[in-house]
């Protein structure tokens, strides 16, 4: 079965020996300059996506707009990605032991903010890699553990990714 990973979890490719990938800080921002306007009523947030090669060869990465789908709130909805402040990995080469990391400005409401689903589709040599998803929140902290966390009780994203990841790790679990 398909595991969803938590914000902050490295995601490795098997198809790209020591190729991987990770969805992280995801935190609030300001709006880059000029963009006051555009997020009249919307909360701006950024969030990084490295890419590592701890293999040994070189990768040709790229990370573009098309490539991220940010969704946000329990509905799942696009939030707003302000592509002409982001950053991203066009065509470059990723050597071992090198990282490339694209930064992402997006904004969507503020209450919607705590649950942000993020996919990612590497394309690494001209070659498509499968869809990866992370999920995470703005106040959720990286790498959720046993829900002692703030933001982490009861019913909350981070508390539900925990159970999930718990039972699929139990021997008969679902799956």
């Amino acid at each position: 079965m398909y595991e969803p990973n938590v914000v902050g979890d490295w995601q490795e490719y098997d198809e790209h020996a020591g190729l991987r990938v990770r969805v992280h800080r995801l935190e609030l921002a300001e709006p880059p300059r000029g963009r006051d306007e555009a997020a009249e009523g919307l909360t701006y947030f950024r969030l990084r996506v490295t890419v590592e090669n701890r293999g040994s060869r070189r990768y040709g990465i790229h990370l573009e707009d098309g490539q991220l789908d940010v969704r946000i709130g329990p509905d799942g909805e696009s939030a707003f990605v302000d592509w002409r402040n982001s950053q991203f990995i066009e065509g470059y080469d990723v050597y071992p032991l090198r990282r490339a990391t694209a930064v992402l400005y997006a904004a969507g409401p503020e209450a919607a903010l705590s649950q942000v689903d993020v996919q990612v589709q590497l394309r690494v040599d001209e070659e498509w890699t499968d869809r990866r998803l992370w999920a995470g929140g703005i106040g959720l902290a990286e790498g959720v553990g046993t829900g002692a966390l703030p933001g982490a009780g009861p019913g909350s994203l981070a508390h539900q990714v925990s159970n999930f990841l718990r039972d699929q790790a139990e021997p008969g679990g679902a799956g």
